[in-house]
């Protein structure tokens, strides 16, 4: 049970790298073509120009390596896919830092 607990915990006080990374995850496997339903409440409401949808298309195109189509649907998704992965790690490295300096403290 106690695995459990640790396993709760290390996503909890992770969680924002886990939601940017299911994000990435989830704009990897999307279709670079995708143009069918959309959630986008933009879309929804008849406005073709979001740039929300710009920036998840053009993320999805710099993961799948068409750096063109990537500028092309948002000139900062690709600086995105760059940032993402950086806050990702520096959440996961601060979190082990700080579990290594407590667990030296009180050691």
């Amino acid at each position: 049970m106690l695995v459990l607990q640790d396993w709760t915990l290390f996503l909890k006080q992770n969680l924002e790298a886990f939601i940017w990374l299911l994000a990435l995850v989830l704009l990897a496997f999307m279709p670079v073509d995708a143009t069918g339903t959309s959630l986008c409440m933009f879309h929804q409401l008849g406005i073709e120009s979001c740039p929300g949808c710009g920036l998840g298309h053009s993320i999805s195109a710099a993961l799948h390596g068409d750096l063109v189509l990537s500028i092309d649907g948002h000139p900062l998704g690709i600086i995105a896919v760059v940032l993402l992965i950086f806050r990702i790690i520096a959440v996961f490295k601060a979190y082990f830092d700080y579990n290594k300096i407590k667990k030296e403290w009180y050691e």
